[in-house]
């Protein structure tokens, strides 16, 4: 029998309605009782995912949630990530840990630079896309325009689920293309206090759009679906609740539930009797009362129960599971069993990293997890020096999030900093202070980029070491790295020493 679970992020650029749309499924699951929070004035303006003290400044999501609802019968796991363009690391460690995604699309600006990058790691692990195109309510593309893009840009096949009866100032609703059924506004017009109806006679023009639709993309195929080669199309409007309800729908019948996970020495299935799982996310301080550290496990394989013992891959003693969580945002609760598929923190205290796998069963490792080399590097100066301690904590535990890399050089004691994009530079000093009280700034690096280094000719590593010594730094691992001042350097160094490998990504 499937399983019940589906684990799923909604993916997008930045002000595609991600966070609304996030915010409304939670409200159509039941997991939310006010459907008004992002219409509401001053805090209660923030969605219930963006908790962290920049995101609020800002209004942009820059840490991954987990939110957990249940709605007939059917368990969610949604996990919002960053759709900031600076945070693809993150996300993308994010998208190891679902089995499916929803692809956010704004209806007058198509598919934007973001959008295609996130949807590039989705097609890496194969993760089957429902894409929603939002905000049909306001003046947007045509919409055979924004079908057409979809396929050609990301080579899908698209198969549209519903219609919109107009866009703009001429939207008269959503017809489901299914059912046959149409959800036109009523009432308010800054929400939709509207009806479901059988669609009555379409304009003539609507009705001859539908029929070449359907007559020119293609049909829905499931198993299509989910091996990732076509996307089901939905059209609707976060804001005014066209298209939420519609999509949960499509989550809970067409969505894969638990997926085999890629592991040494051979893929982890989720029928597996041991309980295996990996850990995707750290995040510190959640609760800044009592500087917390979570570690985000996917559950793969395994019914766990609280209290169970499970050995990381990190330092192979066996820890104990006495207080795992389950998530709504920043609310939790106790979790006494969790399934494939769920997302569950363990609170530790640095024990756990991300990367680590989880399992009952000696020697499993699930691969897939990479740390990718930063493409900015900075020196943290501190504003008081008698808080160095308090910054090689924090630094230490940013590191382990993610948030940044932290590199130690060979030779001078200024710690170099890595991050992938800009903002993780501003989460970095907005957290120090927030978090720490830790006051900083960050001055120029006289590196450009970072390269972790090996050999499977020790001697050839030696040698490139003992003459670029003060080229050299160790990571928080203590694996040597190569700091270059450009990526012409990289290259040039590279060619000059061809048996050493110059890695842009390491398996954690």
């Amino acid at each position: 029998m499937p399983s019940p679970r589906r684990t799923f992020a909604i993916i997008s650029h930045p002000d595609a309605g991600k966070t609304t749309l996030t915010e409304k499924l939670l409200y159509v699951g039941g997991a939310i009782h006010l459907a008004g929070e992002v219409k509401a004035r001053g805090a209660n303006r923030r969605a219930r995912s963006d908790w962290m003290k920049i995101e609020q400044q800002r209004g942009i999501s820059v840490t991954s949630s987990v939110m957990t609802f249940e709605k007939d019968g059917v368990f969610f796991n949604l996990l919002d990530t960053p759709g900031h363009e600076d945070f693809s690391e993150d996300t993308y460690r994010t998208l190891t840990a679902v089995d499916s995604a929803v692809m956010v699309i704004d209806a007058a600006r198509g598919i934007e630079a973001q959008t295609r990058k996130l949807f590039e790691v989705c097609r890496l692990r194969n993760v089957p896309i429902i894409t929603f195109v939002n905000k049909v309510d306001r003046e947007g593309r045509p919409v055979f325009e924004l079908l057409d893009e979809i396929a050609d840009v990301l080579a899908l096949d698209v198969c549209p689920m519903s219609w919109p009866v107009g866009m703009g100032g001429t939207f008269e609703g959503i017809l489901d293309l299914a059912t046959n059924r149409i959800s036109r506004p009523d009432g308010d017009s800054r929400t939709f206090q509207g009806r479901t109806e059988d669609a009555p006679q379409l304009p003539a023009d609507v009705a001859e759009e539908i029929e070449l639709a359907q007559a020119g993309y293609a049909s829905f195929d499931a198993e299509a679906y989910r091996a990732g080669d076509l996307t089901p199309v939905y059209f609707g409007s976060a804001l005014k609740d066209f298209g939420p309800a519609e999509l949960i729908a499509a989550l809970a019948e067409f969505a894969p539930p638990p997926r085999p996970q890629p592991a040494e020495p051979a893929p982890v299935q989720p029928d597996e009797k041991d309980v295996t799982g990996f850990v995707f996310k750290v995040q510190a301080n959640m609760d800044p009362q009592h500087r917390d550290r979570i570690a985000f496990m996917r559950l793969c394989s395994g019914t766990f129960k609280r209290g169970m013992k499970l050995t990381p891959t990190g330092h192979g003693k066996p820890i104990a599971v006495h207080s795992p969580i389950l998530f709504f945002a920043q609310d939790r609760e106790i979790a006494d069993e969790a399934f494939p598929g769920d997302i569950i923190g363990i609170p530790n205290h640095g024990t756990l990293r991300v990367g680590d796998t989880l399992s009952e069963k000696p020697g499993v490792r699930i691969t897939g997890l990479p740390n990718f080399a930063p493409e900015i590097l900075r020196r943290v100066a501190l504003k008081d020096p008698t808080k160095t301690k308090q910054l090689r904590k924090a630094l230490d535990d940013l590191s382990e999030e993610g948030v940044i890399q932290v590199f130690y050089p060979e030779i001078g004691s200024n710690w170099i900093i890595g991050v992938v994009g800009q903002l993780q530079l501003d989460v970095l000093l907005s957290r120090l202070e927030a978090e720490y009280k830790v006051g900083a700034n960050l001055e120029a690096s006289p590196f450009d980029t970072a390269r972790w280094i090996s050999a499977s000719d020790p001697a050839a590593l030696k040698e490139f070491m003992d003459l670029n010594r003060s080229a050299l730094a160790k990571d928080r691992d203590g694996n040597p790295v190569f700091l270059a001042k450009s990526a012409w350097e990289v290259g040039y160094i590279a060619d000059r020493y061809s048996k050493v490998t110059f890695a842009a990504t390491r398996e954690r």
